[in-house]
């Protein structure tokens, strides 16, 4: 038996991938990279935004034509799509998932493939190791607390042993996964009774990231430690002490800041200002010698005006970013944007914020040779 693997979105979508392939392993079949040779078909799903819901569908109208030669042929559907269906509590979006998408014939939740199994992966010295899974947070803008649910970490022992593990088996590097990283451990430390600190303006509690990355950079045989993607509002200078005395870990920290508009962060619920978020670059170049700075960004946000859009191109100029993943706005179910604001700005308007800071920060540093590389 054969299984194809078609994998939409991010790392952490990768690394789901890995652990799928793990347990079809484990039941003996084999993977396959031609799509018409599969008696499985699984399809990692995204919806942070609408191009790639669409590319899904897409795939679907190519796979029906191979069903019709291969009418036993399965289409296995997970991730996102699934999550955001399985917790809407009414059904009906599981409903009208089934309704579009006849050709599917198990709608697999991502959580039920759990870590029993070895994952496969196909680089051989770089693994990504997930830690957490789930989001607290609830951007206005952002799917990920519906499709993924509320954060979970995961035992903090397991995690350690997977990388001793890794380590064995010849990993040299690794990059840890959360929708949000750095709040790792969160849940684990409110089980007891939570203390609260104060930062960005926000009460949050602890997080035990800094020890879980501190504890991993002393497995000897690592020669590198990423991590995926971290938030402003839990940037400790805890974990910066940590990052500061361990040259294992990245100088190339991945800080997403959305916008430079402090009406729009607020707008997208986003807990900092872009004052405070400099501030927090800033502490970290003083303290981390090389460090340079990846980030997300989204243009064209409901109500977003030209003169917001230059706030956040002055930002991308003050802190310099190595590169800067740029998203459209696009509208999606379940959020609160999606509720309470109207997306009024036309695209071709979108594209032109697009192209500025594309040009600004990730063609310019090319032009440069300083645009960092990610395996």
């Amino acid at each position: 038996m054969k299984y194809f693997i078609q994998i939409f979105g991010c790392a952490a979508n990768v690394s789901d991938s890995e652990r799928i392939s793990g347990a079809y392993n484990h039941k003996g079949w084999e993977k396959t990279d031609r799509i018409e040779q599969a008696d499985d078909v699984v399809i990692i799903t995204c919806m942070v935004r609408q191009s790639a819901e669409d590319r899904i569908f897409g795939l679907l109208r190519r796979i029906s034509k191979v069903i019709k030669k291969n009418p036993k042929q399965r289409i296995v559907l997970t991730g996102c799509f699934v999550g955001m269906a399985v917790r809407d509590k009414t059904g009906k979006m599981m409903v009208n998932l089934k309704k579009r998408m006849p050709l599917v014939s198990e709608f697999l939740p991502i959580e039920e493939v759990g870590f029993s199994t070895k994952p496969i992966r196909a680089d051989t010295m770089h693994a990504l190791v997930p830690i957490s899974n789930g989001c607290n947070n609830y951007c206005s803008y952002c799917v990920v607390p519906y499709a993924r649910g509320r954060e979970v970490s995961r035992p903090y022992e397991d995690i350690i042993g997977e990388c001793k593990e890794l380590v064995r088996d010849g990993y040299e590097k690794i990059t840890l996964i959360g929708q949000n990283v750095n709040s790792y451990g969160s849940d684990l430390v409110s089980l007891k009774k939570p203390v609260y600190v104060k930062h960005l303006g926000k009460m949050r509690i602890p997080t035990l990231f800094p020890h879980l990355l501190d504890d991993i950079c002393h497995i000897p045989g690592l020669t590198t430690i990423d991590f995926l993607s971290s938030n402003p509002w839990d940037f400790s200078d805890e974990l910066i002490d940590v990052i500061t005395k361990n040259s294992v870990i990245s100088r190339i920290v991945h800080l997403p800041v959305q916008s430079g508009d402090t009406t729009i962060l607020k707008k997208m619920n986003r807990w900092y200002t872009p004052k405070e978020y400099i501030t927090l670059i800033n502490r970290m170049r003083k303290r981390i010698p090389g460090v340079m700075f990846s980030t997300d960004i989204i243009v064209g946000f409901p109500g977003e005006t030209k003169k917001q859009f230059e706030r956040t191109v002055q930002l991308c100029k003050k802190v310099e970013f190595r590169k800067a993943y740029i998203s459209i706005y696009s509208d999606r179910p379940m959020t609160y944007a999606h509720a309470h604001f109207r997306d009024t700005i036309p695209y071709h308007e979108k594209k032109r914020r697009w192209e500025i800071l594309d040009e600004l920060v990730n063609k310019n540093n090319l032009r440069k040779g300083t645009y960092p590389v990610y395996e």
